[in-house]
């Protein structure tokens, strides 16, 4: 005879918990009903031997008619390992009842096109550049006011902790360097109120002191470090094993990070993925990785002026590259393009005296082909410039994407069409060209790097597709 246990649970639980096929055995009924007058229902919820997935939204609704008004619930559950279910169920409920509030204040704020917010808003996202401006200002003030990260402590400099802080690879360091700050808002103190949990392992750091000088382009040992780290965290912590994963996130911006999941994939199925390297044909998934900007920091850092913003009127060059051939793209655009044309100055090295960030500031399209893998630092260089980018790449997904919409403010030529660039570029009226540089300018606040980081910039807008993943996924 199996044995059964009555357990109360708040109504939000029945709202955020969605159902998961993984491991389902077979359906059991539950009952279900308020506290002073419990009804049998035939509603059914999944079985595993561990965990319980109930169906949610409509089809509890439609059961009670005007279930929003009950507050709590009762409900049959067959005993399995309570002592673990019971104690994740209490930090499943903490949690995820803030994202039910925030699911809640983001849906009002789309409806009423406006905002709520207990403090005095200094931006505004407003405009055809953002897919939902009222549905994304009011998310990041829910994630300003609620995320909570928790960093592993575990590994030891330089490989875990650290990462490189210039030049292309620097968002990697930058963010590591950003989260693990005892001044970071988004610093979980406890593990069991974090939203994630963040596995701090450097890919570059990792190339850089093992692998360098390179002398073996084999992964291996990349991806035994990796999972090595895994397999410590998850041994010791039981987060990674209730979630497999789904509830963790890593970050990288080297080429060869995609490649730590080669030899177990199914370990890092449900991992977030932040990645430069988002590329779709090769393992990205743009519902569940996140795509990070690539920004090139210079040695001695940013200064004021370095970055040439010139009105449109004294853009005199139409489209303009600079950089080596790194791969297919980039070899097809300079064997067409490179020393030919004035109007469209692609060059494998620039002439002597002439200045890049200048160049760039007296172009009207900055062109940004893939390398040796899809992401290209030109991307963020471009609004630090007002140039309008031209994105020139196969399978790319571009930062942001959830909340930016980038045919307002940027041109895409498929690499087969990079013999017309002159031609698409030429074809985009003059009118349309000055909104789209407006909007660059504009946008650019959310490419620049700042530390400690603002709202609404580089890495507020990366903690912010990464708090999207977790907020549009419901664990249990």
């Amino acid at each position: 005879m199996k044995k059964h246990l009555l357990v109360t649970v708040p109504f939000f639980f029945l709202d955020v918990l969605k159902s998961s096929l993984n491991g389902a055995q077979h359906f059991e009924p539950f009952l279900i009903g308020t506290k002073n007058r419990p009804v049998s229902s035939k509603i059914h919820h999944y079985f595993s031997e561990e965990w319980v997935h109930l169906f949610t939204d409509g089809v509890v609704a439609r059961a009670f008619g005007n279930a929003t008004k009950v507050e709590w619930f009762v409900i049959e559950m067959e005993i399995g390992s309570w002592d673990s279910l019971i104690i994740w169920a209490d930090r499943v409920s903490n949690v995820e009842a803030g994202l039910a509030k925030a699911r809640a204040a983001i849906r009002e704020a789309i409806r009423t096109k406006s905002y709520t917010s207990d403090r005095e808003e200094t931006f505004v996202p407003r405009g055809s550049v953002y897919r939902n401006p009222y549905g994304f200002h009011q998310s990041h003030i829910e994630m300003v006011k609620r995320f909570k990260i928790w960093t592993y402590k575990e590994g030891e400099r330089p490989l875990v902790h650290n990462g490189p802080m210039k030049n292309i690879y620097a968002i990697e360091g930058q963010f590591i360097a950003e989260i693990e700050s005892r001044k970071s808002p988004f610093k979980a103190q406890d593990p069991n109120e974090a939203h994630v949990l963040f596995l701090p392992v450097s890919v570059g750091h990792i190339v850089k002191y093992i692998y360098m000088p390179i002398t073996t382009y084999d992964r291996d040992r990349l991806v035994r470090i990796f999972t090595d780290y895994i397999k410590v965290v998850s041994h010791k912590y039981p987060f990674w094993n209730r979630t497999n994963g789904a509830d963790h996130f890593m970050l990288s911006c080297h080429d060869w990070a995609p490649d730590i999941s080669m030899k177990d994939p199914q370990l890092y199925k449900n991992l977030i993925k932040v990645l430069c390297n988002a590329n779709s044909s090769e393992g990205f998934h743009p519902n569940r990785d996140v795509a990070l900007p690539e920004i090139k920091v210079p040695p001695q850092g940013f200064s004021g002026e370095r970055r040439f913003i010139q009105p449109p009127e004294n853009r005199t060059i139409l489209a303009f590259f600079a950089g080596g051939g790194h791969g297919n793209i980039r070899k097809i655009l300079l064997h067409h393009w490179k020393d030919k044309d004035e109007e469209v100055q692609v060059h494998k090295y620039l002439p002597d005296g002439q200045d890049y960030n200048e160049l760039m500031g007296k172009s009207k399209y900055c062109l940004c082909p893939s390398g040796f893998e899809v992401a290209s630092p030109r991307v963020v260089e471009s609004f630090y410039a007002g140039c309008v980018p031209v994105i020139i790449s196969d399978s790319y997904v571009l930062p942001f994407s959830d909340v930016l919409d980038w045919r307002e403010f940027s041109v895409k030529i498929a690499p087969e069409k990079m013999t017309e660039i002159k031609r698409i570029l030429k074809g985009i009226p003059e009118k349309e060209y000055r909104k789209m540089q407006k909007r660059v300018v504009k946008l650019r606040r959310h490419f620049e790097l700042n530390r400690p980081a603002r709202p609404f910039d580089i890495l507020h807008m990366v903690l912010h597709s990464i708090w999207l993943r977790r907020l549009n996924t419901i664990l249990l």
